[in-house]
């Protein structure tokens, strides 16, 4: 196959069937559901009592990601945030349907590097294409992904609106770097080290997604309230208040940094509000009870991934966030809106 970035043109680009035979249906190979993608459906066949989890989300060029990065990590940061949907959910990955609309001109070598992205990410997470629609747009390009999960059936869903007053709120890893890699790619923040520039920049293209961690978590029943954070710490907080009804008050002080985003605050502490804001950390959000905490630490240790507390859910339907003089600081507690 050539790899030559070769453009086709209105009169030799592949028809839709010819794109799924050469770029898709390899990625489909060792999967009997998908049925070879040589049919409109997928057939899932469950031979342990399980309840099935679906997840959809989007990204668009433009607004999820630049239209000129690379395609391999297109691939990959579409297929990885519904990989996270499932992980605030404590589901096991079973496959997904892809739907792409793919703009007039783009080059058999973006679609040969956005299939070898897909790939090394089915690989990581076990998992394969199960089928979709492939179709042509004249106008940005769109990936639409569903991703089905798997949750045993004496699992209880940590649905956003479990929350209790007096729970502790938890997150996963660390806030706000990808909301400031966006930043570094738009110059608009300044940055100490060229490591620290790529490290930013890096969790901006490739969510991690806390799979181990949430189905660990969700097995043993400790946790209440959960979602990942794709809109912004304040936000997707936010929306748990208002689901369970309930309030929360966050330690700003107590916000897990990494190394590079806390270099970034100490040049300028105005960047605060990015980082509680920003999104697409697709890190976990959760409310747990005080006595599971020491529980829930010991699993993140034995996972290899940090776990903070950062404040509690009270009564009412404020979100107060406090500085480090125990003073409110004023912020929205608003994450990205489309709308």
């Amino acid at each position: 196959m050539n790899s030559q970035k070769k453009q086709f043109s209105d009169s030799d680009i592949p028809s839709e069937f010819e794109i799924i035979k050469q770029f898709f249906r390899p990625l489909a190979i060792g999967n009997k559901a998908s049925l070879g993608l040589k049919d409109d459906v997928a057939l899932l066949q469950l031979y342990q009592p399980s309840q099935i989890i679906l997840t959809a989300d989007a990204v668009v060029a433009g607004v999820h990601f630049f239209p000129q990065d690379p395609p391999g990590l297109i691939a990959r940061k579409a297929l990885r945030v519904n990989i996270s949907d499932l992980a605030a959910k404590g589901a096991q990955p079973l496959g997904y349907l892809m739907t792409i609309a793919i703009p007039a001109g783009t080059s058999q070598f973006w679609l040969e590097n956005f299939a070898a992205g897909l790939k090394i990410d089915q690989y990581e997470f076990g998992i394969s294409l199960l089928g979709g629609d492939t179709v042509s747009t004249p106008g940005p390009l769109t990936i639409s992904i569903t991703a089905i999960g798997l949750l045993p059936n004496q699992a209880r869903l940590p649905q956003r609106c479990h929350a209790q007053i007096g729970d502790i709120i938890g997150v996963s890893g660390t806030i706000g770097d990808a909301a400031l890699g966006l930043q570094v790619l738009k110059g608009r923040i300044k940055i100490d080290s060229q490591q620290n520039n790529n490290f930013l920049k890096d969790r901006y293209w490739i969510p991690r997604p806390r799979l181990n961690l949430g189905i660990e978590l969700v097995k043993h029943g400790m946790i209440h309230a959960m979602m990942d954070i794709s809109d912004g710490l304040l936000g997707d907080l936010k929306h748990i208040c208002n689901a369970s009804s309930v309030g929360a008050e966050v330690d700003s002080t107590a916000i897990p940094l990494s190394s590079a985003a806390l270099a970034a605050y100490q040049i300028d502490p105005d960047i605060l509000p990015i980082i509680l804001t920003g999104g697409d950390d697709y890190e976990l959000l959760f409310t747990t009870s005080p006595d599971s905490w020491p529980i829930i630490e010991r699993f993140g240790q034995k996972l290899g991934v940090p776990i903070s507390k950062i404040g509690h859910i009270i009564s009412g339907s404020e979100l107060i966030v406090l500085d480090k003089d125990s003073k409110i600081y004023p912020i929205e507690p608003k994450g990205y809106q489309h709308f």
